[in-house]
């Protein structure tokens, strides 16, 4: 792609991408093209990830419509799925995402899937008729923290959000005919509220039904709060086979249609899979691990990123 530089000559577009840019593990594949930089929250007590950020803001619709055209001429027709990161890309205002959206399905007519990331607060900003735009504008998937299902925690870890909001927000994707995938943490509760976090953490489930459940195990980063709070003694984590078994206690509980699956470097035990139809082999999964002697096991570390 082309435009006049301010001498009048030729200079060359390229992609564009401010900071490091994150992704789920299920958009591997995907085409990346920045539509935000940060995270209009930024306050969870677990996540360093746009804590260095100066704010969170929006690019301008055009440059993003420019790198969406640049990407067509790299990759040609290969591109079947494409993510809009950062962290919660719903925030943008629905016009402008709705823009973004349809351009995209004009350029990539063979897009097969749009996906961001959104919490369920900017979910319920968007109202039960902006996410229906959003679809009919070919929005496909919705990547959503909801870490816990119990207020407790949530409050803890300063989400934003409560569990009524999360099951409003998640009720009104699925109702506009997009794809709710919805990510849970393990051991998020520390041990004082394992099971309880389990347990309420189903309920939410139960009762939004998402299209795919997505575990994570919680470790700590560098420059968090929750850091801080395992460091002075008012979080104790959870261990290995605490986390197996808050796991059991969380699959046990959930009666939802939904597929499961532990897609991440974090977790002790592989689950992928139905939910409920596959609970008896997730189950005994959990028990085989729980008999491995706990050296098997990956160290718990301090993580940089």
């Amino acid at each position: 792609m082309q435009e006049k530089n301010n001498t009048g000559t030729e200079k060359r577009i390229d992609m564009r991408y401010e900071g490091q840019i994150y992704r789920p593990p299920s958009e591997a594949s995907s085409l990346l093209i920045q539509a935000t930089i940060g995270c209009p929250h930024n306050k969870c007590t677990f996540c360093m990830i746009y804590k260095n950020r100066p704010g969170f803001r929006v690019r301008k619709t055009e440059e993003i419509k420019e790198d969406i055209q640049k990407a067509r001429e790299i990759y040609g027709h290969q591109v079947r799925t494409m993510f809009f990161p950062d962290g919660n890309t719903i925030a943008m205002k629905t016009d402008d995402l709705c823009e973004i959206c349809r351009f995209s399905r004009e350029v990539f007519p063979e897009l097969e899937r749009i996906t961001v990331y959104g919490s369920s607060q900017y979910i319920c900003k968007k109202g039960k008729e902006g996410l229906k735009r959003l679809a009919e504008a070919g929005l496909s998937r919705i990547h959503v923290g909801l870490e816990s299902g119990d207020d407790i925690i949530l409050k803890r870890i300063r989400k934003g959000s409560n569990s009524r909001q999360q099951i409003e927000a998640g009720k009104w994707v699925k109702d506009a005919g997009i794809e709710l995938s919805m990510y849970v943490i393990l051991g998020i509760g520390g041990k004082d509220r394992s099971l309880v976090h389990a347990k309420e953490t189903a309920a939410v489930l139960n009762r939004i039904e998402p299209d795919f459940i997505r575990l994570r195990t919680f470790l700590p980063k560098i420059n968090t709060p929750l850091l801080e709070e395992i460091q002075n003694g008012s979080f104790e984590m959870l261990g290995p086979r605490d986390v197996l078994k808050e796991t059991a206690a969380l699959v046990e509980e959930i009666s939802a249609s939904s597929y499961l699956t532990s897609d991440h470097y974090t977790n002790y035990v592989n689950l992928d899979g139905r939910l409920p139809d596959e609970k008896p082999r997730f189950l005994e999964l959990i028990r085989m691990a729980q008999r491995r002697d706990e050296s098997v096991f990956r160290p718990t570390y301090i993580g940089t990123e």
